[in-house]
């Protein structure tokens, strides 16, 4: 039944993708939407990716973004230059898939790198080594001329479209889904439970984390493909902090263990950044004060660990129809009198 059901959801999550791009290829959604639609698809992934270790795992990273950045200039350099990595005579979107696939396993290999030593140790860590990994990056990018420095990698063609990222979207949360569902995703939740308990009872914690941490790394690292590819460009500027911190606002606003709630919270907070760019110099503000309000009110976020499947959605809306509707009113029978 759960398999059927799994179907099912994938089945009705293809089904709206055709449908969105239906519209936009007869043009009912205007390019500048599906540009818009087109980066929250690249957030979800983002942000599905970084709760596997922060909310699954229960581990803290913050450098997100530094893994976007290696796969972003990995892919980058593939594409712009045909004779390096992979035969100049795959070219177009073919070499831009492989590019990605690519870029992806190269931050993979950087976040074992990074998460083999740090990993090891518990608390706040990995937050620090994360955080300094996401710096260290963006001023190697900033100093290295080949890619163009702190001016960034120009003259990409735009090779990510609503249909590249939505694919991308839907692949890493069932992958990362069937994980959480595995053994493997089970032996993480029990890490982040209680990690001294997990590791009494003879799970590898380490292993887990950092098996979680690569997984994390390698759609980061797609992710970023797809958002220098939509951009026609990879900058130093456009992978900062801030862009961690975003990311990160996501995973706690739809709850820390939800990924209904990360593809949630991306999808408002892109509508919303977009809805305030006018306000873009106080964006940090409000997103500072919406996650003091979110830690005071729901701390754990606005689903928690809980994920919302077509039996919620079907019994929340039973309960709409059934509280909205009339009820029948009855005929007092009429006494007659004798």
């Amino acid at each position: 039944m759960k398999r059927f059901q799994s179907l099912l959801q994938i089945l009705i999550a293809v089904g709206i993708g055709l449908f969105l791009q239906v519209l936009i290829n007869n043009g009912m959604i205007n390019p500048y939407y599906a540009h818009v639609m087109t980066n929250m698809c690249i957030f979800i992934t983002a942000a599905v990716s970084l709760n596997l270790i922060n909310g699954i795992c229960g581990q803290f990273s913050l450098g997100h973004a530094g893994f976007m950045a290696v796969g972003g200039y990995t892919a980058a350099i593939i594409t712009k230059n045909t004779s390096l990595f992979v035969p100049a005579m795959i070219s177009g979107q073919p070499r831009f898939f492989l590019a990605t696939l690519i870029g992806g396993i190269v931050a993979a290999f950087i976040g074992l790198l990074v998460g083999l030593p740090s990993l090891r140790l518990r608390g706040d860590y990995l937050a620090i080594t994360t955080l300094g990994f996401g710096e260290i990056i963006r001023i190697l990018l900033l100093n290295w001329q080949f890619v163009g420095g702190a001016s960034g990698y120009f003259g990409l063609k735009k090779y990510t479209n609503f249909t590249w990222a939505y694919i991308l979207a839907i692949i890493t949360i069932v992958i990362i889904r069937n994980f959480i569902q595995s053994s493997h995703g089970r032996a993480c939740i029990s890490i982040r439970e209680d990690e001294i308990a997990a590791e009494t009872m003879g799970v590898p914690t380490t292993r887990y984390k950092v098996i979680a941490f690569v997984i994390a790394a390698f759609f980061a690292g797609t992710a970023g493909s797809m958002m220098g590819h939509v951009n026609r460009m990879v900058s130093p500027a456009s992978f900062t902090f801030m862009l961690s911190i975003e990311i990160l606002l996501m995973v706690v606003l739809g709850g820390l263990g939800s990924i209904s709630g990360s593809v949630g919270a991306a999808i408002f907070l892109t509508f919303a950044n977009e809805a305030l760019r006018r306000f873009r110099a106080f964006r940090m503000i409000l997103y500072s004060l919406m996650m003091i309000v979110i830690m005071i009110f729901r701390p754990k976020g606005l689903l928690g660990t809980k994920e919302i499947s077509l039996h919620d959605i079907n019994k929340t809306m039973t309960g709409i129809l059934t509280k909205f509707k009339r009820p029948v009113k009855k005929d007092n029978p009429v006494e007659t009198s004798e």
